[in-house]
């Protein structure tokens, strides 16, 4: 018989090619059953909620910064209102949704820094259930009255509001929104009362006060074109500072003498909780830079606002500095949800 010739260790050649076939057959088998490497992000549409009507600061700013943001991504970025319980319907959607970076949220920021304290239940905690993803812009707000009411000056219209104490009626989106917040901070420091008449967005407020419904409204920018034709009168920008549109309107702290009257919001983007942290930095990268684009500011500033990029750390920050404003004029106004 002819011997087997043996490996160094000992172990014929015939077993030792056999055990290197079954671990090359198992490491085979491995291979098959572990799952796929995640895809390159994005690899399918996105879909962006805004939790307010069409027509809104929101709905605006975020169709603006859609198109060039899927140019930037190579995925559609479809728009899609979800309004509803002052931003809660669609912040709770997106909130619920898969955090793959598939599903964003366009808010004002008062979901977040003004909600939590005007409704008593909320459907999801927008602190522990978003994650900030990018600021898009600081949205102003603007006291436009009808034509026909007989003042033309903020300290007039004070006096006006003074002479006639409930007698005229103020418009807004909604109980918690920014241009409410600002009607309640107006009236408090001023010392004046009129009747607040809350609107499902923006834009139905906005189309009464054209039509003399009401008296006057903190605009979030959507009626500057009529203030511009003539059909709405500007006393004021209820801002720390003046207007790039307008600067020689003063702000309500230069017309009415009202110190540190504050009533900006910072409209931005969110994700759901859990989305990792390499999409939202590049989906925060991409938006920033969509913001520089000359036809992006254009149209934030068009209403009024200021493009503000920022890093999401700085957006969470923002984010709570503004609930400890806006926290305060709710409890001493005792607002609540509708």
């Amino acid at each position: 018989m002819t011997p087997v010739r043996s490996t160094p260790s000992g172990v014929s050649l015939t077993r030792a090619l056999a055990f290197a076939a079954g671990l090359l057959c198992a490491s085979l088998t491995a291979q098959a059953q572990a799952p796929a490497a995640p895809a390159a992000y994005p690899n399918k549409p996105i879909r962006l909620v805004v939790n307010f009507p069409p027509g809104g600061a929101a709905d605006t700013i975020a169709r603006a910064v859609a198109a060039p943001l899927q140019d930037a991504l190579g995925q559609s970025v479809v728009v899609e209102n979800r309004a509803g319980s002052g931003g809660n319907l669609g912040g709770d959607l997106v909130a619920k949704s898969a955090p793959d970076g598939y599903t964003l949220l366009m808010s004002s920021g008062g979901m977040v820094s003004v909600n939590p304290f005007i409704y008593p239940k909320m459907p999801f905690d927008p602190a522990k259930d978003l994650t900030p993803v990018a600021a898009a812009a600081r949205v102003l707000v603007f006291l436009v009255t009808k034509p026909a009411l007989p003042v033309d000056n903020g300290k007039a219209f004070v006096a006006y509001l003074k002479a006639n104490p409930g007698k005229l009626t103020y418009g807004s989106p909604g109980n918690g929104s920014s241009p409410h917040l600002a009607g309640e901070m107006f009236k408090s420091q001023a010392g004046v009362f009129a009747v607040h008449v809350p609107y499902r967005g923006a834009a139905p407020a906005l189309q009464d006060l054209l039509a003399g419904q009401i008296d006057y409204t903190f605009d979030p920018g959507i009626g500057i074109p009529h203030v511009r034709a003539g059909k709405l009168k500007l006393l004021a920008v209820g801002s720390p500072k003046r207007s790039p549109l307008f600067p020689d309107v003063p702000t309500v702290e230069e017309a009415m003498g009202l110190k540190g009257f504050d009533a900006d919001s910072v409209f931005g983007f969110y994700a759901p909780a859990g989305t990792p942290a390499d999409i939202v930095n590049r989906l925060n990268r991409e938006i920033n830079r969509t913001l520089a684009l000359p036809a992006v500011r254009e149209r934030i500033l068009a209403l009024g606002g200021e493009p503000a990029p920022m890093t999401p750390a700085q957006f969470h920050a923002k984010a709570e500095e503004d609930a400890k404003r806006f926290g305060a004029i709710i409890r001493e106004r005792k607002i609540v949800a509708d």
